[in-house]
C-alpha cells in the first residue's frame, strides 16, 4: 500500500487523522487488482475480486471532505463484501483545492464506465454495477445516481446503475445545509450555482434513478443526518425506492468502519439488498 506517489494533500482533522489511523491498518494485508483509467496518480481503482461472485459488483468512493482520502482507506471493506459473494472496486478522485467541482466527479464517473465495460473480467457482471460511498464519497455516488448526463455523454445506457448505496452522504449543498466549503470545493463562481449543481437533492431525474439505501450512523453529524432525510423524502416523491440504514451507536467515522466489520450486519444487508434489485 503505496501512498507516497500521491501528491500532497491538506493536513488532515484531528478527527480525520484519527480515522487514518484505525483505517489504513485494516486494509494493509487486503490485495486486489489496481487499474489506471486516467494520467493523475488519484485517477485509479482497485477490483477485489469475490472467490465466489454473484455477479453484484459495489464501486465505492473513499471520504475525506473532497480534499483528503485515498482509495486505499476502503480497502478493509473488501473481505466483508467479497464474503458475501459481492465484487468490490475502490475507486480514487482528484482532490480540492487543486480540483475543484466537478473534477473529482467526472474521474468518478470514468472510475464507473470503466467498471461498466471491464468488470466481467473479473468475475462481475456488468448490468449489476452499484455505486457508494462514505461522506464525500457518498456525495459523488448519489450525485452520479439521480444524474443521467455523465452516462451519454460516456455511450453508457440510462440505467446503466442498479442502485446506490451512500453512508453518511452529503446530499444538499448552500444555505442551511451546515457546510462551508467554497472556494476549497465548490470554487469561486457565482454563489448558489455550483451549490445547486453539486446537490444530489436539486438534480434527481426519476427516469434514470436507480433505488437507494441510505446508510448514516445513529451519532452522525446532525446536518448529515438531516439531509438523509430530505433526500429519503426527495426520492420517494420522486417514485425511487429507498430503504434506510441506522448504524446503531455509530458516529460518522465509525459508520464507515462498520461497512467493513464482519461482526457487525452492514455487509450481510447490503449484498442481501443488492440481490433483491432488480432480478
Amino acid at each position: 500500500m503505496n501512498l507516497q506517489r500521491y501528491p500532497a494533500q491538506e493536513p488532515l482533522s484531528p478527527l480525520g487523522a484519527g480515522y487514518a489511523q484505525r483505517v489504513l491498518p485494516l486494509g494493509q494485508r487486503v490485495h486486489g487488482i489496481e487499474v489506471d483509467h486516467g494520467s493523475d496518480p488519484y485517477q485509479t481503482l482497485t477490483v477485489f475480486p469475490a472467490d465466489r461472485p454473484s455477479g453484484d459488483v459495489l464501486v465505492f468512493f473513499h471520504g475525506g471532505g473532497w480534499t483528503n482520502g485515498y482509495k486505499e482507506w476502503m480497502y478493509f471493506m473488501a473481505p466483508a463484501l467479497n464474503a458475501q459473494g459481492v465484487t468490490f472496486v475502490s475507486a480514487g478522485y482528484r482532490l480540492a483545492p487543486a480540483h475543484v467541482f466537478p473534477a473529482g466527479q467526472e474521474d468518478c464517473a470514468d472510475a464507473v464506465a470503466w467498471v461498466l465495460q471491464h468488470i466481467g473480467e473479473h468475475g462481475g457482471n456488468g448490468e449489476r454495477v452499484f455505486v457508494g460511498g462514505h461522506s464525500a464519497g457518498g456525495h459523488y455516488a448519489a450525485l452520479l445516481a439521480v444524474t443521467a448526463g455523465w452516462r451519454s455523454v460516456r455511450g453508457l445506457p440510462a440505467q446503466a446503475l442498479a442502485g446506490c448505496l451512500p453512508v453518511s452522504g452529503v446530499y444538499r449543498f448552500g444555505e442551511g445545509s451546515g457546510l462551508s466549503v467554497r472556494p476549497r470545493f465548490l470554487g469561486t463562481g457565482t454563489p448558489g450555482e455550483a451549490e445547486a449543481a453539486a446537490s444530489p437533492l436539486s438534480r434527481i431525474e426519476a427516469a434514470a434513478c436507480p433505488p437507494f439505501l441510505l446508510t448514516h450512523g445513529e451519532r452522525d453529524f446532525p446536518h448529515l443526518v438531516a439531509q438523509a432525510a430530505e433526500m429519503a423524502a426527495a426520492l420517494r416523491a420522486a417514485g425511487v425506492p429507498v430503504h434506510t440504514e441506522i448504524l446503531e451507536g455509530c458516529d460518522h467515522f465509525e459508520a464507515s468502519l462498520a461497512c467493513g466489520d464482519p461482526q457487525r450486519t452492514w455487509a450481510a444487508q447490503a449484498a442481501s439488498w443488492m440481490r433483491q434489485r432488480g432480478r
